[in-house]
C-alpha cells in the first residue's frame, strides 16, 4: 500500500500597507512561493481587492483586514484574526507608512502634529504589530519581521525631515528589537531609494517626478531605479534566509549611495 503523503503546512505572512506599491508587490510575490496572507489596507478598497485577487490567483488563502495600525487596537484584532483562520503567523512584513511632503529648508511647514502623525504609523505601528505578534511567533519556536524602512532614515533626505526621522527610528528599533526577539525571532528592515511609482509621483508632482527619476537614474551606477517589486525581492530575501541575519538593514537603491 503506498503511503499517503502529507501535504507540506503553508507559511502565513502579515503585510501592512498592502493595497499597493511595495506591500501589494510582496504579497503577490509571497503568495507566488507558497504563502498565505493577512493583508492589512488602511483605505484603498479597490486596491486590496486588487492584490486578494492576484494572491487567490496563486493559490494563496487570503485574509483581509482594513484598519489604521496606528491604533493598537487593530494591530491587535489583525494578529487575533491571522491566529483564528491560520492558527498562527511565521512573518510580519511592516510595510504601512505615511508621509508629508515638505521642502527641508521650510521648518515651519510641520508641526508637532504632523511629527506625531508620521511617526504613529511609521515607528510606532511597526512596534505595535512586532509587540501583537511576538507571542505567537516565539511559541513556534521562529518568527521573521521585516521592517520597511528608507534611505532617507539613513542619509536624511526625502519627502520631509519628518520622514526622513521616522524611518531612522525604525532602522533603530530593527537592532532594538533583534537583541530581544532572539533566537526565535528574526528582525531585519529593508531600505529603499527613489522608488517608481504612483506614491512619489503623487506627493512631488508629475514634473518634479519626472526631473529627480532622470537625475537618480543618470547617478545611480546600475542607472535605474527601483521599482516595487525589486524592493519586494529584498524583502522575501531577508524573509527566508540567512537563518543567521538579524539586526541588519540592506540598502536597494541601485547604488546610489556609492555616490
Amino acid at each position: 500500500m503506498q503511503e499517503k503523503i502529507k501535504n507540506p503546512v503553508k507559511r502565513r505572512a502579515i503585510i501592512t500597507g498592502a493595497s499597493s506599491g511595495v506591500g501589494q508587490a510582496c504579497a503577490v510575490l509571497l503568495a507566488s512561493k507558497g504563502y498565505d496572507l493577512i493583508i492589512n489596507y488602511a483605505s484603498n478598497d479597490q486596491g486590496a481587492l486588487q492584490t486578494q485577487v492576484q494572491c487567490e490567483q496563486s493559490g494563496a488563502q487570503v485574509l483581509v483586514i482594513r484598519g489604521d495600525v496606528s491604533d493598537n487596537n487593530v494591530c491587535l484584532d489583525i494578529v487575533r484574526k491571522a491566529i483564528d483562520k491560520f492558527e498562527g503567523v511565521d512573518v510580519l512584513v511592516n510595510n504601512a507608512g505615511t508621509t508629508k511632503f515638505c521642502n527641508h529648508h521650510d521648518l515651519d511647514g510641520l508641526s508637532a502634529s504632523d511629527f506625531q502623525a508620521i511617526y504613529a504609523v511609521n515607528a510606532i505601528a511597526p512596534f505595535q504589530m512586532i509587540r501583537a505578534v511576538q507571542g505567537t511567533m516565539k511559541a513556534q519556536g521562529k518568527g521573521s519581521v521585516v521592517n520597511v524602512a528608507s534611505m532617507a532614515g539613513i542619509n536624511g533626505i526625502g519627502s520631509s525631515i519628518a520622514y526622513c526621522a521616522s524611518k531612522a527610528a525604525l532602522l533603530n528599533m530593527t537592532k532594538s528589537l533583534a537583541r530581544v526577539l532572539g533566537p526565535e525571532i528574526r528582525v531585519n528592515a529593508v531600505c529603499p531609494g527613489f522608488i517608481e511609482g504612483e506614491w512619489l509621483k503623487q506627493g512631488l508632482g508629475e514634473l518634479a517626478y519626472e526631473k529627480i527619476k532622470q537625475k537618480t537614474e543618470q547617478q545611480t551606477p546600475l542607472k535605474q531605479v527601483t521599482k516595487a517589486e525589486d524592493i519586494a525581492e529584498a524583502i522575501v530575501m531577508l524573509i527566508e534566509g540567512p537563518a543567521l541575519m538579524t539586526g541588519e538593514a540592506i540598502i536597494v537603491d541601485g547604488g546610489k549611495h556609492l555616490n
